[in-house]
């Protein structure tokens, strides 16, 4: 396991387009799914890292919180299958399904829409307005596991309430740690060479 923390992406970038699967209903989603939404959570995630099992329920919970108030919410998985069987599309489908999941769970199997999003790490957290211009980028709150933290979701809450009750999101904000994508040899991104 490498750990890493998100690239942070500019603060004001557009939502990168991406069509992909969902592994639960089979129907391609895109970013036109969420146009008419007041914002638009995009999530990196898998089922294997133990930085998101530390999370998971928290994720869940936000679908059932903002999905009612207006909020798309997308979960993504980009980890290679060569290297991590189990993030391959049936792992995803149950734990989708096993964590009661009412947002679309992606595979991006060419791992071109995390490189689109620069993700770096499993939590990684894009947070988009009702424009789709990118306000908040970062962590969902600072628990960590064995860090004896509760996991509340605080961070990440706070900017989405903010957009919902159009207000700005502060510009200091803490990045997401995670396990690193377990990219697809020959397939690293570019942004980690610095």
């Amino acid at each position: 396991m490498v750990m890493v923390e998100s690239t942070m992406l500019p603060l004001g970038t557009a939502a990168p387009t991406f069509e992909l699967p969902d592994v639960v209903t089979g129907e391609t989603i895109s970013l036109e799914t969420f146009a008419d939404n007041k914002a638009l959570l995009v999530m990196f995630i898998c089922a294997h890292c133990p930085f998101v099992k530390h999370v998971q329920q928290e994720l869940a919970q936000l679908g059932h919180d903002y999905g009612p108030q207006g909020v798309g919410i997308v979960a993504i998985s980009a980890n290679s299958v060569a290297t991590h069987p189990q993030d391959g599309p049936a792992h995803l489908k149950a734990m989708a399904n096993g964590l009661g999941f009412n947002f679309p769970y992606c595979y991006d199997e060419s791992q071109a829409v995390a490189k689109a999003y620069t993700a770096a790490c499993t939590p990684d957290f894009f947070l988009f307005d009702g424009d789709q211009k990118l306000v908040y980028r970062g962590q969902l709150d600072d628990s960590r596991p064995s860090s004896d933290k509760p996991v509340t979701g605080k961070d990440l809450r706070a900017a989405i309430d903010q957009v919902l009750a159009g207000q700005s999101v502060p510009p200091e904000q803490a990045p997401s740690i995670g396990c690193n994508i377990k990219w697809t040899p020959g397939n690293e991104p570019d942004y980690f060479a610095a």
